[in-house]
């Protein structure tokens, strides 16, 4: 609550006891001055303040309480629209990290200042996961989802792509930055999450003397290729047929003697049998 609630409080008491609506701007409102006459010609007291009794005992608080009327605003919070989880969901593309808000489907903020909570409590483990496989480990974050759909056992964190980013950023202003261990040995750190993947588990040997097939050749290579293909599309020549090579089946010379041959050999009457 400001000084000028508590105006506006002592303004709403001296107009109600009044009966009239006061406008007040911002920077041309009534001043500490004209707020004591109204209270006066209210019949109030120019603090403002008045006696106030227990509602259990009857007996009056030792001190006067202001009392009065002011615009009261009610923030639009609840449960209903606030309430949100992911177990996963985007992430950015620079630092890795999920996105924040709700409406960005985001995760929890763990900011500064509750790292240093942590860190006084000396939750060490539970840091750390917060830190790298619930944010920006990226290779970490997928084996660990995949141990607990699994049942194993959480593999340990590695890098946080938000340490790499902080080593480009510094190799961008020409220094030379190398992570060292305990014995002072330089630690490798992969550039490429690509190479932390593990590789598929299955044996190509002996596949180079498969023999490979060339794929038949297009079709609008082999149009090409045929320069009359307007010219036959358009040509309304009836194909030649050769003499020579009779279609077999369709010549009857020959039949009768045929026939008169089977008739003699089975004893029958060809005419009559066809009739």
């Amino acid at each position: 609550m400001n000084i000028g609630q508590v105006l506006e409080l002592h303004l709403g008491a001296a107009c109600k006891n009044l009966g009239i609506k006061i406008a007040t701007p911002v920077f041309d409102g009534a001043t500490e001055t004209d707020i004591k006459e109204l209270l006066v010609k209210a019949g109030l007291n120019e603090d403002g303040k008045t006696t106030l009794y227990d509602g259990r005992s009857g007996e009056p608080f030792e001190n006067r309480v202001s009392v009065g009327y002011m615009y009261y605003l009610k923030l639009a919070h609840l449960v209903d629209d606030k309430i949100h989880a992911r177990s996963t969901g985007p992430y950015s593309l620079v630092t890795q990290q999920p996105l924040g808000g709700k409406a960005q489907f985001g995760g929890q903020r763990f900011g500064e200042m509750e790292v240093w909570a942590l860190e006084a409590y000396g939750a060490a483990y539970t840091l750390q996961e917060i830190l790298t496989v619930k944010s920006d480990d990226v290779v970490g974050r997928v084996k660990t989802y995949e141990a607990i759909v699994k049942g194993d056992n959480v593999p340990p964190a590695g890098v946080p792509e938000s340490f790499k980013v902080l080593i480009k950023e510094l190799q961008s202003l020409a220094l030379d930055i190398k992570v060292l261990s305990d014995t002072r040995d330089e630690i490798f750190i992969n550039e490429d999450d690509d190479d932390d993947v593990a590789p598929i588990d299955v044996n190509l040997t002996g596949l180079e003397d498969v023999p490979v097939f060339a794929p038949i050749g297009d079709e609008e290579d082999d149009l090409e290729d045929f320069d009359d293909f307007d010219d036959f599309e358009d040509s309304e020549e009836e194909p030649a047929v050769s003499e020579e090579a009779e279609p077999a089946g369709d010549s009857l010379d020959g039949l009768d003697e045929d026939l008169a041959e089977l008739s003699d050999t089975l004893d029958l009457d060809i005419d009559k049998e066809i009739e």
